[in-house]
């Protein structure tokens, strides 16, 4: 639960970076008139399609989430517009949270993989390279 709310403070809005002189946020909920809390839109600066189709396939995993898409206004921009519905009385937020946290395991497991193998085979090598003197 703590993770939740330190995510939610994060992803709220106060993650900001300095682009020519102002803030700017890296995280903003655009909210269209007439939706409720179940259906939320966010645009994600400096991202691409990897985060975009990485965060959209760990959303949609959740089967109380009606729909979950992405996109990109253009190539050379770097923002993602993703937008999910949820189904019944549960936040769109909170997929978005739980899809944000799951992604961030799995990166953080492949990593300590790879350093694990990497160790590994400087370990053998290291061996062999003893072993011929």
């Amino acid at each position: 639960m703590e993770d939740d709310q330190e995510l939610a403070r994060k992803v709220s809005g106060l993650k900001t970076s300095m682009a020519e002189g102002e803030r700017k946020t890296a995280l903003e909920m655009v909210q269209a008139a007439g939706t409720g809390r179940h259906c939320v839109a966010r645009v994600l600066h400096k991202e691409n399609q990897t985060l975009g189709n990485s965060l959209h396939y760990m959303i949609m995993k959740n089967l109380e989430v009606e729909f979950c898409g992405y996109t990109t206004t253009h190539p050379s921009e770097s923002k993602i517009y993703l937008r999910i519905q949820t189904r019944g009385a549960l936040p769109a937020v909170e997929p978005f949270q739980r899809g944000l946290n799951e992604l961030m395991n799995v990166c953080q497991h492949v990593l300590d993989k790879f350093e694990a193998s990497i160790k590994e085979y400087k370990d053998q090598k290291a061996c062999r390279n003893e072993s011929t003197f």
